[in-house]
């Protein structure tokens, strides 16, 4: 069934008036794995490669794409993104940092680098976290949030 959503009026909002101050947002998110991908993970002994390495590049990647995929979100200029990859016994955790001086908040950037990230760490476990009917049965992103916001007015005033 199709809803048509013809009548509701999508768009930007109008930031123009808004000072230029710096934003940072720090998201985080996990993805559960079954202990024995971790093992492999640790030993480097995956196929498609480190997705440790994969998941901070992807997260960086990621920031620079959010106005492409987040339909009302504005193109900003990100200055830092700083992803941090950690490894637990079931679970990969990647946390991003993203900071602009702009007119709008960087949070969107930062939850798309980290679902982003999470995604290609999936893609590059996947093999091994099916079961015999090729289903994920443990396999889980999770727990995908915001866990700091910082709005700093311009000092030189």
């Amino acid at each position: 069934m199709w809803i048509r959503c013809a009548n509701v009026p999508f768009r930007q909002v109008d930031v123009s008036e808004k000072p230029v101050v710096y934003r940072e947002a720090t998201a985080t998110g996990r993805i559960r794995l079954k202990r024995s991908t971790l093992q492999l993970i640790r030993k480097g002994k995956l196929e498609k490669g480190d997705p440790v390495s994969l998941a901070a590049i992807a997260a960086i990647l990621a920031v620079k794409q959010t106005p492409a995929i987040i339909a009302l979100s504005h193109p900003l200029k990100i200055e830092m993104t700083e992803p941090v990859v950690k490894l637990g016994d079931d679970w990969v955790e990647v946390t991003v940092k993203v900071a602009a001086h702009d007119r709008t908040g960087v949070e969107m950037e930062a939850l798309t680098a980290v679902s982003v990230a999470l995604l290609n760490v999936w893609d590059v476990v996947k093999a091994h976290e099916k079961d015999s009917r090729g289903q994920y049965p443990t396999t889980l992103i999770e727990s995908i949030r915001v866990t700091k916001k910082v709005k700093k007015p311009n000092e030189a005033a």
